[in-house]
């Protein structure tokens, strides 16, 4: 069986080094994804240590292959590459365990672990350098030294390393894959703790004693296969822990699933509630038009007929009084008309139809400068007579809410409104400089009293296409920006 072993030892380093660097590929494939896990970006130096690790072994299986390769005269660079592949590989392994160990939060620890190694790891190659020793052995002496001070504190620190992982997954709810961070972890515990224990023999304590020929003679197999079945249990099982990003891909799915049917939820609650609070706000309107109905235009109907009646009595009696009771009725019936039109201009301002959405906004700011002490600057720029009528009346609605909400709300003496429209875009921009509000705490679906005035702007918003944006800093005041662009084909 040993020289079965023995003469197919090219197919060992061979499989040895394809475990590594299918592992290392199989990371750098799936490091494309996108994850939130950190244990993703703590795989990418694992990625370069199975790639440069995996190149290594083939190399050193190449040499094997082609002795004559490595003892030719001018290729005397071959050995000391060979060492500095192999330490480059351990410290990336060190880089891994070392960033499990310290996580997202440290990373003065993590570079700590690597330096601490790594300068074990030069202060001693530097003896070896200036120790007189035969060219052949000191480099021999290089690798099973590196071996030593870097490869088994490598697999340590990635046994440790994974053991915390294992328990963060565990943490997580993702058992299956904890597990197999269990087997890599012990596959790299004896590939280090083992497997980079038996070297070849040097000068180098405890190689002398303990080595690879020892190994070989104790129980009947390399120590390279050890490792190449070490190794592919590691990859088998890191590889197999990659699945874990499929299952938080799952999970930010199912999450997102979860979010949209909440949100579905939440905007047919809020539909409902502003639906409910429109039939509530149309009852109230009816009420207060038949109230004024009554007590305005009623009465002033009311006053004309007994008027006319006592006309009739004393156009013949008394021209006189008849002329003065005339002018009172002529009077009276003026005064019922403008409570009329005032009445109809409150439903549908007049103007939104016959002059425009410029004539109807300076209209709706006379009547609030006339009952409130706010100044009020209207702008505008460009034409905005020929909007469509499903748009101006929009623009109107949302301009009257804002306005009365700074009435109510802003504590202010100062707003400006500015209407802006070209061949591409309508913009309403309404700016006070009151005391504002937190706005996601308004528009928020967990506000027990949310603020129904800026959502029935957003769904008045919605219904011609338009985006709203609300912009409010507590003590500076508010702005409000609604942009309608304009369909191909509408002449403004």
């Amino acid at each position: 069986m040993t020289e079965f072993f023995l003469r197919n030892i090219v197919l060992i380093y061979f499989f040895y080094g394809l475990s590594f660097f299918s592992m290392g590929l199989a990371i750098m494939i799936e490091l494309g994804h996108n994850s939130e896990l950190d244990f993703a970006k703590a795989l990418v130096p694992l990625a370069w240590f199975g790639i440069v690790h995996g190149g290594n072994e083939w190399f050193e299986m190449y040499l094997l292959m082609n002795p004559a390769f490595a003892g030719h005269p001018h290729n005397s660079w071959i050995s000391p590459f060979r060492v500095f592949l192999l330490a480059a590989s351990f410290m990336l392994l060190i880089a891994f365990g070392a960033r499990l160990i310290s996580g997202p939060a440290r990373p003065a620890l993590q570079w700590g672990m690597m330096f601490a190694v790594g300068a074990i790891w030069g202060i001693g190659l530097f003896e070896l350098i200036v120790t007189p020793l035969p060219r052949g052995d000191r480099l021999v002496a290089a690798d099973v030294y590196s071996r030593y001070a870097l490869g088994i504190p490598g697999a340590a620190l990635v046994v440790w390393g994974l053991i915390l992982q294992r328990a963060r997954f565990k943490e997580q709810g993702m058992k299956n894959y904890a597990d197999a961070l269990l087997v890599a972890a012990i596959a790299f515990g004896i590939y280090g703790g083992i497997g980079q224990l038996f070297t070849a023999s040097s000068s180098v304590f405890p190689s002398n004693l303990i080595n690879s020929s020892k190994f070989l003679q104790w129980f009947g197999f390399p120590v390279q296969l050890l490792r190449a079945a070490m190794a592919t249990f590691a990859a088998a099982f890191i590889i197999h822990s990659l699945r874990v990003f499929d299952f938080e891909n799952r999970r930010r799915i199912e999450a997102l699933r979860q979010a949209q049917i909440e949100e579905r939820r939440r905007l047919e609650e809020t539909r409902a509630e502003l639906l409910h609070r429109t039939v509530k706000a149309q009852e109230a309107e009816r009420q207060r038009i038949a109230r004024e109905l009554h007590d305005e235009t009623g009465q002033t109907l009311t006053a004309l007929g007994l008027g006319l009646r006592g006309l009739t009595s004393s156009i013949h009696t008394n021209p006189e009084r008849a002329e003065e009771q005339a002018k009172h009725l002529e009077k009276l019936a003026g005064n019922g008309l403008n409570e009329l039109q005032r009445l109809v201009a409150g439903l549908h301002p007049p103007q939104l139809d016959d002059l425009g959405l410029l004539a109807a906004l300076r209209w709706y700011i006379n009547e609030i400068r006339g009952h409130y002490a706010i100044n009020i600057k209207l702008t505008n720029q460009g034409d905005t007579q020929r909007l469509p009528i499903e748009t101006r009346i929009v623009l109107f609605r949302i301009a009257q809410e804002a306005l009365t909400n700074i009435v109510r709300h802003a504590d202010t003496d100062q707003a400006e409104i500015h209407l802006e429209c070209d061949s591409a875009q309508v913009r309403l921009h309404i700016r006070d400089y009151g005391k504002g509000f937190d706005v996601s705490s308004a528009l928020s679906a967990q506000n027990r009293d949310p603020c129904w005035g800026l959502m029935g702007m957003q769904e008045r918003a919605n219904l011609i296409g338009a985006d709203l944006e609300i912009q409010s800093i507590p003590d500076e005041g508010t702005q409000i920006l609604v942009v309608v662009p304009i369909k191909e084909g509408i002449d403004v």
